[in-house]
């Protein structure tokens, strides 16, 4: 028997992400973070700056330090950008990207 499965080429549809970095979780619908966790504890960040901020894009940061913009989607390596009205945002270096659980959803802070 053939397999039947084949793979979809079309746009992306889904539009949840997670970004992972040694110490936070950013929770994103579309581009914009809806959710803040801290890894260690589990524990929601009610107040993180970048909570309902759009992402600006991702860096890279050179060997001797220097941060270099990058145009592409964020990949492991990279740390998320927000510009914000106060002091701009940048994380620390992605460990991992992934897809939320529909229970972890659910557990979003309002």
């Amino acid at each position: 028997m053939l397999d039947q499965r084949s793979e979809y080429s079309g746009p992306e549809r889904r539009r949840r992400r997670v970004y992972f970095t040694r110490n936070t979780e950013y929770h994103f619908l579309d581009d914009r973070c809806v959710a803040v966790r801290r890894r260690d504890t589990g524990q929601w960040r009610v107040a993180h700056v970048a909570l309902q901020h759009t992402l600006s894009g991702c860096v890279r940061f050179s060997p001797n330090g220097e941060v270099q913009p990058k145009a592409a989607p964020p990949e492991v390596g990279d740390a998320l950008f927000f510009a914000t009205d106060g002091a701009d945002v940048i994380t620390s270096v992605l460990t991992s990207v992934g897809r939320p659980l529909p229970q972890t959803i659910s557990a979003y802070p309002i």
